[in-house]
């Protein structure tokens, strides 16, 4: 039976890594100043984090779209692969809108695949619901083919929500979607970052209380500089790690030595964030036995 030790450090905790971004990588590149590059450029870029960060992950998110054997083939053994199966509703060079999950993808994962992940967007209009049937039925999927399910819930203001807080809706997609049993829980992180460490512990607290599962926190919206803090006040108060990607590697986009850019600059900040994690993250065995 597969459990999150494939994921997860000794400690317990985790500390992964995450490049399945899709047409958003390519968008990064285009603010980076490289025009909007073909596949390769992307799909070299990623086998280079592989290759690089990969050994000091505990787990590694890619795609199915992009370069995905090339990928899958620089990350270690000892790293546990995640694949993302989530076909992303997203208009060039905007957001991701809605998500569903990627048939072709899930019906013929790769060997080596030790868990799947789920993008899911949250809003509180007529399709959440729905929503959280994709979500049931996803856990579902990856229990019968027996790897693990990451769902990762992001929050956005229904059209027409004037009062929307995005904590608030952070919170209440918690409660919502991690009683679904989930193997582990994909975060946005409170206040986005900001505050203080009292008043980002205080946001972490109330959203630890929110889950029935282990959780961790993703760094799309973190300043970069603000993460390593943002993801301790999390683990100090009940999260079990990260699932990161921008706070890694987003500014190696414009570089033309990638390989040397994330040796001087991502990895250092990859093992900052293990030790962070091996000191003060919550293990995901403490969870099983709640």
């Amino acid at each position: 039976m597969t459990t999150l030790e494939t994921i997860a450090r000794p400690s317990g905790g985790f500390a992964m890594v995450a490049m399945d971004q899709r047409e958003s990588l390519r968008h990064m590149f285009d603010l980076a100043g490289r025009g909007r590059p073909e596949d390769e450029v992307l799909i070299d870029f990623k086998v280079a984090v592989a290759a690089e960060l990969g050994p000091l992950a505990s787990g590694f998110l890619a795609d199915r779209q992009f370069g995905f054997d090339r990928v899958s083939a620089a990350v270690p053994e000892s790293t546990g692969l995640i694949l993302a199966v989530d076909a992303l509703d997203q208009v060039e060079g905007g957001p991701v809108e809605d998500t569903a999950l990627d048939e072709a993808v899930l019906e013929e994962l790769p060997a080596g695949v030790d868990a799947i992940k789920l993008l899911v967007i949250w809003r509180r209009d007529e399709k959440r619901e729905a929503r959280a049937e994709l979500a049931s039925r996803f856990i579902a999927e990856a229990r019968a083919r027996g790897v693990l399910s990451v769902l990762e819930p992001v929050v956005r203001a229904a059209p027409g929500e004037t009062d929307f807080d995005a904590d608030a809706a952070i919170r209440e997609a918690a409660r919502e979607l991690s009683a679904l049993d989930p193997d582990l829980y994909k975060s946005q992180v409170p206040m986005a970052g900001a505050g203080t460490e009292a008043e980002q512990r205080t946001a972490s607290a109330a959203l630890n209380e929110c889950m029935s599962r282990p959780w961790v926190v993703l760094s799309q919206g973190v300043e970069r500089e603000r993460f390593a803090d943002a993801v301790r006040a999390a683990c100090l108060e009940g999260a079990s790690g990260f699932l990161a990607g921008r706070a890694l590697w987003s500014d190696v986009v414009s570089q033309n030595d990638v390989r040397s850019e994330l040796r001087a600059r991502s990895i250092d900040r990859l093992r900052t964030l293990a030790d962070v994690v091996d000191e003060h993250a919550r293990s995901w065995r403490d969870w099983s036995r709640a």
